[in-house]
């Protein structure tokens, strides 16, 4: 066996952020890790001969290692292997460690770059598992309480949605924490008349906590729990209440780089219509390693092959999407290409609906609709007609975020949760909301308009030469910029398309119709 190595392109992380190394990780503990090979994600029958050759030469070389191999997924070209923390820091030169820090405690990670073995240069373009820092954070602007707070029939028909349960669609739902609560969700549809659909809890590399292990839990531990079940909770009640007659999956997986790759192979198995997603991190946020932004947005662009619409919340932090430098970010997966990026709206003191902006427009006090322009993706083909620039100097001309929006801000949607009245909102609210139209959307097509990538669809021109967002989508026009303090300007809000809210709040009925 040989025993060189070489640097793997993109894998270089920093140290956490205010995180400290308490010592070095337990040489008999065990590890799991994504691997992820060359090449696109596989759309078709037909496996290429390369991607089995590969698969077969990684699995060899992991084996001289020790480690073990769980699953080859050789459709989005991943490995899943297994070992203890002494053969994977031998397999990747990963120093792994147990570091701990104000925001998630104690972790294993590891820091600066992986080196893999040399037979496997070219082939495997990712390792992901071995530092759990967390890379997944939740968008959502608490509730006030307010008896206002709109139920399922409201949002239904202030965005004018069509007729129907969407009867036999399959709707994802990605977590990263938390738990399904099934007496909140009856609860819930019982508070408005409602069936209660199917709902399919599908633990990918994370179990969710069950009753006897919360009781177990550390009282911190138990509150970040529950804050996250009410998170997993808004989530599912919102879709359940607009689209009754589906079938619901509540995908759960770890808050790191590993669980995004574990979270959109499913998607990719399972090819449901829509997903929503309501967490992310700025996409140039320093816990990103290079390879990692790759190897998600080359996932998610073969789910968007499969037809599958990944609805992505924009964040609640305005333009800076609470990275504190003074500049302009926008959130990943939010601003990859083949999502479709979500922001938010509230209704103001008058009864009209505007830009979502709460003073200072960032949370914990406030909040504001995340939007902008990307620094790590260039404009795709379906926006080239998008006249956005981005507010930071150095900028370029990348992609626009968000493509629609939908209510986040007050007055919130009506939510129960252990048991209480619990409203809720932010840009994890609209999010939901887009996954469900479009299910509803995509029951009613005739057959061969069913299943696609909804986004690049909202910028083509119908036979009247408007584009179909601007068709079938109502303007918002009015509102605070997304001004996060800092940065202390935003992006504008204005007349047409514009980076708080993309083309506005949904016409459901004028949507289907532009479709058909």
């Amino acid at each position: 066996m040989s025993k060189q190595h070489v640097v793997l392109e993109g894998s270089a992380r920093p140290a956490k952020a205010g995180a400290t190394r308490l010592r070095d990780a337990a040489p008999q503990d065990p590890v799991s890790v994504t691997l992820s090979l060359r090449g696109e994600v596989v759309t078709g029958d037909q496996i290429p001969a390369e991607r089995r050759q590969d698969a077969e030469k990684t699995k060899a070389v992991l084996e001289q290692y020790g480690l073990t191999v769980d699953q080859v997924r050789l459709e989005p070209g991943s490995i899943v292997a297994s070992g203890p923390v002494s053969a994977m820091n031998d397999a990747f030169e990963a120093n792994l460690g147990i570091y701990e820090s104000p925001e998630q405690g104690e972790f294993r990670g590891r820091e600066g770059e992986l080196r893999i073995p040399a037979e496997l240069d070219g082939i495997v373009t990712g390792v992901f598992g071995l530092d759990r820092r967390r890379m997944a954070q939740r968008s959502a602007a608490k509730g006030s309480g307010f008896n206002s707070s709109f139920t399922p029939d409201d949002l239904a028909k202030m965005y004018n949605f069509p007729a129907g349960q969407a009867e036999g669609q399959k709707i994802g739902v990605a977590e990263f924490a938390g738990f399904v609560t099934a007496e909140d969700l009856q609860a819930f549809c019982d508070r408005h008349g409602l069936q209660v659909p199917r709902v399919e809890i599908v633990p990918l590399n994370l179990n969710p906590v069950s009753a006897q292990e919360f009781q177990q839990l550390s009282p911190q531990e138990q509150k970040d729990e529950i804050d996250a079940a009410g998170e997993v909770m808004m989530d599912v009640q919102i879709v359940a209440g607009l689209c009754q007659a589906a079938q619901i999956s509540v995908y759960f997986a770890t808050f790191d780089q590993q669980g995004w790759i574990e979270m959109i192979d499913q998607v990719i198995a399972d090819r449901p219509v829509t997903v929503s997603i309501s967490w992310s991190r700025a996409e140039d946020h320093p816990g990103w390693s290079g390879n990692a932004i790759q190897e998600i947005s080359k996932r998610l662009k073969g789910a968007a092959k499969k037809g599958v619409t990944v609805c992505v919340s924009s964040g609640d932090d305005g333009a800076g999407h609470q990275i504190a430098d003074g500049r302009a970010h926008v959130g990943f997966p939010s601003a990859s290409p083949y999502v479709m990026s979500i922001g938010g709206t509230k209704i103001d003191a008058s009864g009209q609906e505007v830009a979502w902006w709460d003073a200072p427009g960032h949370r914990p006090r406030g909040g504001s609709s995340g939007g902008g322009v990307s620094m790590a993706f260039a404009r795709p083909d379906y926006q080239q007609h998008i006249d956005v620039d981005s507010l930071n100097p150095d900028g370029i001309r990348g992609r626009v975020v968000p493509d629609v929006a939908a209510l986040a801000g007050s007055p919130f949607y009506d939510l129960i949760f252990l048991g209480h009245p619990a409203p809720n909102g932010g840009t994890s609210a609209s999010t939901p909301l887009w996954a469900s139209l479009i299910a509803r959307i995509n029951a009613l097509l005739p057959p061969e308009k069913q299943q696609r990538f909804f986004t690049p669809l909202l910028y083509q021109s119908g036979a009247n030469g408007t584009p179909l967002g601007q068709a079938a989508c109502r303007d918002i026009a009015v509102g605070h910029d997304n001004a996060s303090n800092p940065p202390a300007v935003g992006y504008p809000v204005k007349q047409g398309f514009d980076a708080v809210t993309g083309w506005g709040v949904p016409d459901g009925v004028a949507l289907l119709k532009g479709l058909h």
